[in-house]
């Protein structure tokens, strides 16, 4: 129903506005007392979708990227529609407007988007009062810096978001891989990602002492774009700083093979949908094969259907996320991706 009847009215009107409209929707109709018949048509509850990945034990390995619930206003009701851990963020220091609009981009033929949001949110402290509610899914903390802060000072920002949201998340996500912050991906290299990471790890240890309990995952969000020296660069950086997985890939900013009209194929920005299964998944093999499996890997990058979900899993991925697939295919993806996992056992 959703791709026949309610896609092609949603993709008359402006992406981000569909965008806003949804997330209400969503939260209207929960407010109504409807959770539990999405609960009901969207939810699986079997033992045999569980995972333990990073010391946590997922309902299902199949969750919803960054991007979608910036804010930690939804993650509840995101719950409901079968996601099996809901990322929240990316979250900065301060609440910042991210670029001028129009930032947001359908790119039909290629069943992709592209977006320039640039790290729009109303800061980690907002978040923070969101995150009090109890949580009925695995919550992932994904952090960033703002964009007024230079590179040399970043560590600080993603030390503030990380001390706000400890007590508040399941796990943590470095982002340093967004195309959407001028500089971002210069902290990918080998030196300033390691010091970055080494901080926070230390930060972990101090704060779970302080709280008396257990470290939280800290996960490292990376670029499709980097090169195959560069990945095996990644692969000695987490046996050096010994941090708990990779979530592999964020958008890229090739734009090869693509259908749709230049006029929206050159706008700047990071791709993200179809176009980016295939380099997704060279980047999971890569980091399996090259890594001896020595650290889990969280898949997300052109999943629209079952079979594009195995492949991450086969190629080396322990979960999964989805962003792009969920707006084309919409909520019934995720079970048919559960579904399809059910039948593999």
């Amino acid at each position: 129903m959703y791709k026949i009847l309610i896609r092609p009215i949603l993709f008359l009107f402006d992406a981000e506005a569909v965008h806003h409209f949804s997330f209400g929707a969503i939260k209207f109709f929960s407010r109504l007392g409807l959770g539990r018949l999405f609960r009901k048509a969207y939810v699986i509850n079997d033992s045999k979708l569980e995972r333990e990945v990073f010391g946590l034990k997922f309902k299902n390995p199949v969750g919803l990227a960054a991007g979608f619930d910036k804010d930690a206003k939804l993650y509840n009701e995101l719950s409901d529609l079968g996601f099996g851990f809901i990322e929240i963020g990316t979250l900065t220091p301060k609440p910042q407007d991210g670029n001028p609009k129009k930032r947001l981009f359908r790119l039909i033929n290629d069943e992709a988007i592209i977006n320039r949001m640039g790290f729009n949110n109303k800061g980690v402290f907002e978040a923070v009062e969101q995150l009090k509610k109890k949580h009925r899914v695995l919550i992932g903390g994904n952090i960033g810096k703002n964009k007024v802060t230079p590179n040399k000072s970043a560590i600080k920002d993603y030390l503030i978001c990380f001390d706000a949201l400890f007590e508040h998340v399941d796990y943590f996500v470095v982002n340093v891989s967004s195309p959407n912050t001028p500089g971002l991906r210069e902290l990918q290299d080998r030196k300033p990602l390691t010091e970055l990471l080494n901080k926070l790890k230390r930060q972990n240890g101090k704060l779970a002492k302080k709280n008396s309990v257990k470290e939280k995952p800290i996960l490292l969000k990376i670029a499709p774009d980097l090169t195959d020296d560069q990945l095996l660069d990644i692969v000695g950086i987490m046996k050096d700083t010994a941090i708990d997985g990779v979530i592999a890939t964020n958008t890229t900013i090739s734009r090869e093979n693509l259908k749709s009209h230049l006029t929206i194929v050159e706008e700047k920005g990071g791709l993200s949908g179809k176009p980016l299964a295939k380099r997704s998944t060279e980047v999971i093999r890569l980091l399996a094969e090259k890594s001896n499996k020595a650290f889990p890997i969280i898949g997300v990058g052109g999943i629209h259907s079952p079979e594009d979900a195995l492949e991450k899993l086969d190629a080396g991925a322990d979960l999964i996320q989805l962003y792009t697939g969920f707006i084309y295919e919409g909520p019934a993806i995720v079970k048919k991706i559960n579904q399809a996992l059910l039948a593999r056992t």
